[in-house]
């Protein structure tokens, strides 16, 4: 749902506030959980759980400057939704590992 809802943000309303930074980490998440296991299908699974952890990270974070890129949102407020981008990644990545 996250995921669609930012697909569909045009940008026009007043400085994006309504786009919360939940919603941005949700949709990096689950766009960042399609790219790591394509990347597992072709590559194979990660040594370890650090790995695992920094290509979610890179996968969520290269989602967010693209979005944020796309739809002029600023600075802040991509480092914030990086950030809790992250967290529920590494919260997702230890019950799977």
């Amino acid at each position: 749902q996250a995921h669609e809802q930012l697909q569909n943000f045009d940008g026009s309303e007043e400085h994006k506030a309504s786009l919360s930074h939940e919603l941005i980490a949700g949709a990096a998440s689950f766009e960042a959980m399609k790219a790591y296991e394509r990347h597992c299908e072709a590559n194979g699974q990660p040594q370890s759980h650090a790995q695992a952890k920094e290509l979610l990270a890179g996968f969520a974070g290269a989602f967010i400057d693209r979005e944020f890129e796309s739809k002029g949102l600023d600075f802040l407020d991509r480092e914030k939704a990086k950030r809790q981008a992250e967290r529920q990644l590494a919260e997702a990545s230890a019950r799977d590992f």
